[in-house]
């Protein structure tokens, strides 16, 4: 199978299946000398894995980060990074009604067409589950960046039509509701808005907004490997998501040339910008203004309610999902989306090394 490695200098490859042993990742590309721990790739873990609230998933593991290679006394080593994660609470048999039949929302029937066979345990490679490889890896990249002052903040924006102004957030929130949002109230009224969700056996979608500060101008390509399109790129890979905005977005489509451009002003030697609707980006490179990306998650596809479908013979039939599934992806999917746009920012940051001669003088000097 191709398309499972992401990334040209700091590159990743995810393995593993939602039903099979084990899941994980290898990092191949971080430097040496980066102070690392299990410990490090569990904070990021914790908050994707199944069994935090009523609105996700009751599959419990514990999704315990395990190293196995490319880190010595505590360092990286500089050579492929290995991280295994076993699968625990596996129950292949809730999958067994819908092993001939194609579930509406999925991969099922996708994945059928391109290789003519399937695992229906969950979705196999198709199942969220293989983000667990993504969050360990982004772990990783984050704890890079932040050694170079760059630091990501990931939430959730809105369920449904539940929006968070953007005047009302308050990012010391974040960690204190279970849906991941900067403000209580809003995470209180999303959570009654589950709750009815859940009660007409249906789910909800949303959206995440990930921030990301300290990124110096000059970061990305002017042609096929922008910040932007690499940022989008890497997100859209996600399976649930069906759409990507840097900055204003499709509010741009909107607005006046004298609205949307942001004026430069000069301070302390620095160029800065009075405003930000480009979201940190211009001509696909950096501009030094926080890069503001969102991700419009869509519903859950599993439902208990009863939806029309086809076997895998052609023959007509409905289905209604059961098993553990969650009623909405979005707050697990926050730590998925920061993840992929800290391996984005890593890689772009070690391929921009080159692209001056005077810094590469001063480097090997």
């Amino acid at each position: 199978m191709a398309g499972s490695t992401y990334g040209t200098l700091f590159k990743i490859t995810t393995w593993g299946e939602s039903h099979g042993a084990a899941i994980g990742v290898v990092i191949d590309g971080c430097p040496a000398g980066l102070p690392l721990s299990e410990d490090d790739i569990q904070q990021y873990l914790d908050r994707r894995k199944p069994g935090q609230s009523r609105f996700t998933t009751a599959r419990q593991e514990s999704d315990r980060a395990e190293i196995l290679s490319g880190v010595f006394e505590g360092k990286t080593a500089g050579t492929p990074i290995s991280i295994l994660v076993r699968n625990q609470d596996q129950r292949s048999k809730d999958y067994g009604q819908i092993k001939d039949c194609y579930r509406p929302g999925h991969a099922d029937y996708t994945f059928d067409a391109k290789y003519g066979f399937r695992d229906y345990r969950g979705g196999g490679r198709s199942s969220g589950r293989e983000t667990i490889g993504r969050v360990a890896a982004g772990a990783v990249a984050a704890k890079l960046l932040d050694k170079l002052g760059i630091s990501l903040t990931a939430y959730t924006r809105s369920i449904g039509k539940i929006t968070v102004p953007e005047e009302e957030y308050d990012f010391s929130c974040i960690t204190e509701n279970k849906l991941y949002m900067p403000s209580n109230a809003c995470a209180e009224r999303a959570s009654a808005y589950l709750e009815e969700c859940m009660k007409n056996k249906d789910s909800s979608g949303g959206i995440i907004e990930c921030r990301i500060t300290g990124v110096c101008a000059g970061i990305g390509e002017p042609v096929f490997q922008k910040l932007d399109a690499a940022l989008a790129a890497g997100i859209m890979s996600i399976g649930a998501v069906k759409g990507v905005e840097i900055g204003d977005g499709f509010l741009a489509a909107d607005a006046l040339g004298s609205a949307n451009n942001d004026a430069f002003y000069a301070e302390e030697e620095s160029i800065r910008k009075k405003t930000n609707h480009s979201g940190g980006t211009l001509g696909g490179i950096s501009d030094g203004s926080p890069i503001i990306i969102r991700a419009a998650i869509k519903p859950t596809p599993s439902i208990a309610r009863e939806q029309d479908t086809v076997t895998n013979c052609g023959e007509n039939t409905s289905i209604a999902i059961t098993g553990r599934h969650d009623p909405v992806i979005v707050p697990r999917a926050v730590v998925v989306v920061e993840s992929m746009a800290a391996l984005t920012v890593a890689d772009l940051l070690m391929m921009n090394m080159p692209s001056r001669l005077d810094r590469l003088i001063q480097f090997y000097q």
